[in-house]
């Protein structure tokens, strides 16, 4: 039960990265490039997944347990140290340098694109190099 609604999540979740246009990598960097051709239009998208969200923890924090599983597996790490600077200040550079970001660049692998193959690539190559460095 759980990995099909796992499933049925990621398809929902992929759906609405395609009809935002978020996979599109030429929108996200013209929301992301003021100018001329700035496209505000991914305001609308963000506010309305933060809005989704807080609901979401608002309901959440009132459970004991979560649906699907037995307990919450919720990350204790609170400090902004070095190390979350400089993640944020990487992915931020990545996101802003190609238009994909994780989410969208997953969902896009199914296009069999280069760009997105490579793309993924990296962001696999990240994660390892990630590991061996921690």
């Amino acid at each position: 039960m759980k990995a099909i609604m796992m499933v049925v999540i990621g398809f929902i979740f992929g759906l609405g990265l395609i009809i935002s246009g978020m996979t599109n990598p030429a929108k996200v960097i013209n929301f992301l490039t003021f100018g001329n051709q700035w496209d505000g239009s991914l305001i609308i998208v963000m506010a309305v997944a933060m809005l989704i969200m807080m609901l979401t923890w608002l309901w959440v924090a009132k459970k004991e347990k979560p649906l699907l599983s037995g307990s919450f597996n919720l990350s204790d790490l609170k400090k902004v140290d070095a190390r979350l600077i400089t993640g944020s200040i990487l992915f931020g550079l990545g996101w802003g340098l190609s238009g994909i970001c994780p989410g969208p660049g997953l969902v896009q692998l199914v296009s069999f694109k280069v760009e997105f193959l490579l793309f993924f690539a990296a962001v696999l190559g990240g994660m390892w190099l990630t590991k061996k460095l921690t």
